[in-house]
């Protein structure tokens, strides 16, 4: 578990970079060169809020996609009344997406404070359809990550790499990266007394039974760390990947109900996807987005379409929302 916070994230050198790019493609090389890595060791402690929350409250998690549009996506968020933010998928330091720290710009619209954990160091562009946004022919940072936002102050911030098997630097194709999935969280106070919060993602090129993994472990850390507190975990959880599209198929879902965990995201019979500006697929529809949730009561959950108010899409994934009522 990585605890230390910085209030900007260090960045590796053009020249560094160019050099992970050549790094021999195992397992080990690839740890060596992250356990190096103030940038891949650290969290990014931003933007400011004060006081607790007060139940009932409501928390949205989306995958935004790069976050091509930050204005937007802030304007879509705040429309939701969310006092706790969960985001993935969000760029710092991209061609994509201008070069822009997509978390400080989104926090800074909403007035919240932002935790923000590298899950890869992007050794490219990106996917064709990306490289369509760049106007430079590199990335300031490359950095592309979780975070976790709300309009109180966190406590004990937090960064866990999630098991996996370095998939993206061992064959990303056209999209060459360092790192591996990862969940952010921190202790969040309410009145009533304090929480868990975690904005996960768990790996798409996939099987059902390595995401079941990464849930297990992750609880498994979390238990240790926080005993007794309850827990609320959500994100892109990429269910039905390599499974047909069957959600139902994947085993993470009973693993966490056995750990007491229940699930929420919004009409069951409901997709989360839709074809964006970067992921243009017209006939995917999937069920990938949840919250998982341990001794929280929880109220209505939705889903909200991520299309702006033009019809644009800001994502491929819509966001989901629910409403906590209170401990249980």
């Amino acid at each position: 578990m990585i605890e230390e916070t910085v209030a900007t994230l260090a960045v590796p050198s053009q020249e560094d970079r160019k050099g992970f790019a050549r790094t021999e493609r195992s397992i080990a090389a690839h740890d060596a060169v992250v356990a190096g890595l103030e940038a891949m060791n650290t969290i990014e402690l931003g933007g400011s809020a004060s006081g607790a929350l007060a139940f009932p409250f409501t928390v949205a998690a989306w995958n935004l996609e790069r976050c091509l549009f930050p204005e937007e996506s802030a304007d879509h968020l705040r429309a939701t009344g969310a006092q706790l933010v969960l985001l993935s998928e969000m760029d710092n330091g991209m061609a994509r997406t201008g070069q822009r720290h997509t978390t400080a710009e989104v926090a800074a619209a909403l007035a919240m404070q932002y935790a923000y954990g590298v899950e890869f160091i992007e050794l490219g562009l990106g996917s064709d359809t990306e490289r369509e946004f760049c106007r430079d022919d590199f990335n300031d940072k490359g950095f592309h990550g979780n975070a976790l936002m709300a309009s109180t102050p966190f406590r004990r911030p937090f960064l866990l790499r999630l098991w996996g098997e370095r998939l993206w630097f061992m064959d990303g194709g056209d999209q060459p990266r360092l790192g591996e999935r990862c969940a952010v969280g921190a202790v969040i106070d309410t009145q009533a007394g304090p929480f868990v919060a975690i904005s996960a993602h768990l790996e798409s090129a996939t099987t059902a039974a390595y995401r079941e993994r990464q849930v297990r472990e992750l609880i498994d850390v979390l238990d240790v760390a926080f005993s007794g507190l309850p827990i609320l975990i959500g994100g892109d959880l990429n269910t039905g990947n390599h499974v047909g599209g069957d959600f139902e198929a994947e085993g993470l879902f009973s693993a966490s109900a056995a750990r007491g965990f229940t699930r929420h995201g919004g009409p069951i019979d409901r997709m989360t996807t839709r074809p964006s500006l970067i992921t243009r697929w017209p006939k995917r529809a999937m069920k990938l987005d949840w919250f998982l949730t341990r001794g929280l009561k929880i109220g209505e959950s939705r889903i909200i379409s991520s299309l702006d108010a033009s019809g644009r899409p800001l994502s491929d994934h819509d966001l989901i929302t629910c409403i906590v009522e209170g401990f249980e």
